[in-house]
């Protein structure tokens, strides 16, 4: 599970496994840049059909955790004029079966897809803090699924 894309990164996780259940890593200080260190973390709940997104950061890298309990479909889009892959799309599928972690940095278009039967969880560990400290600066995101003309369609 590679991306052909400059700093983006789709790693997926190793899973131990015990009679109580599974356990894994989704990031460790020791294992990524310090640019991508989080400062915060969420959970989030998407039901099957939902899509979330496509939005992109101006200074955010988001660490995405695919874990389950359902079936992801995570596309990005690289938006950055920049880059050799300016313009390119790529789609990763994994969840319960197969749990990655998308490391997505600023300018990187993404959006995910709950494709599975059940409601499955996904955690985003971000490199920067929502709205700021105090939540009261304007939110580093630009939201291309509210915009019926935006190329960025899941």
């Amino acid at each position: 599970m590679n991306s052909n894309f400059l700093g983006v990164k789709i790693i997926p996780l190793k899973r131990w496994e015990d009679q109580r259940g599974w356990l894994s890593e989704l990031w460790r200080v020791d294992e990524i840049a310090a640019e991508e260190v989080p400062l915060m973390t969420y959970i989030s709940l998407t039901k099957p059909g939902v899509v979330r997104g496509p939005h992109e950061h101006v200074h955010q890298t988001d660490l995405f955790g695919f874990v389950g309990p359902s079936t992801f479909e995570l596309t990005i889009w690289d938006n950055r004029k920049d880059s050799p892959t300016f313009g390119q799309q790529e789609k990763h599928l994994g969840g319960s079966d197969e749990p990655f972690v998308a490391i997505i940095p600023p300018g990187v278009v993404h959006g995910y897809k709950n494709v599975g039967e059940i409601d499955g969880m996904v955690v985003n560990c971000a490199n920067k803090l929502y709205k700021g400290p105090g939540k009261v600066e304007e939110v580093d995101e630009i939201r291309h699924e509210v915009d019926p003309n935006s190329v960025f369609k899941i």
